[in-house]
């Protein structure tokens, strides 16, 4: 047996993988964080970037789970395919959304009426983009062809993110527009109340004394 005191550390091609793998995944978080800043000036909202990017943990989740399930380990190509899957999901949601929001500001509806219309309206379109994205990365995931075995962790994560994500944020998504938007108007009502007790609280200021006659 080795001594306690005898260290290791990866080195050559096994530390340029490694130092790979941690700057992909500040990559990763830059990316959301960009998404989100995007999303917040589009719609002038902190609020419904939230609803828009709440998918993303559930593609990740399935990516991971589908890695997990084939034996395939979490590689580059497979932190490529969780970066993919973040502009394929966050693109479905804001489908939804989208229409959603248009429908409550001009239709003048709730927020649970527009999500309603728009889950159903939407459907369609969310549907097809997501099959036409797991018909193009299916045969990558499947690995055939010269030198597929490196890329199947892509395709693998990308079918399984897709596949979980679009049976979970179907049903999850407009559940988290109904509350995020009912605690949006919350906040409004708030900050009204607080800026009112604001202006009732401010002393009135004294009338100002008469100039003295000229003579």
């Amino acid at each position: 047996t080795l001594p306690s005191s005898i260290t290791t550390n990866f080195s050559g091609t096994a530390q340029a993988f490694q130092d790979a793998q941690q700057g992909l995944l500040v990559l990763l978080v830059l990316a959301v964080l960009v998404i989100y800043l995007v999303l917040g000036i589009l719609y002038e909202s902190f609020v419904h970037p939230l609803t828009i990017l709440s998918g993303l943990p559930f593609a990740g989740f399935g990516a991971l789970l589908a890695l997990l399930v084939t034996g395939l380990d979490l590689s580059i190509y497979a932190f490529v395919g969780i970066i993919m899957l973040i502009g394929i999901v966050k693109k479905n949601a804001i489908m939804m959304i989208d229409f959603a929001i248009d429908a409550e500001r001009a239709g003048k509806v709730s927020a649970r009426e527009a999500i309603v219309q728009a889950a159903s309206v939407r459907f369609r379109p969310i549907m097809m983009t997501t099959v036409a994205a797991l018909v193009g990365t299916l045969p990558i995931a499947l690995g055939h062809g010269a030198g597929a075995e490196s890329r199947r962790p892509l395709g693998v994560a990308v079918v399984g993110g897709l596949l979980f994500s679009q049976l979970i944020t179907l049903y999850i998504t407009p559940v988290i527009y109904t509350y995020l938007d009912a605690l949006q108007e919350r906040l409004a009502h708030r900050k009204g109340a607080v800026a009112r007790e604001s202006r009732e609280a401010r002393p009135a200021h004294p009338p100002a004394d008469a100039a003295p006659a000229r003579a």
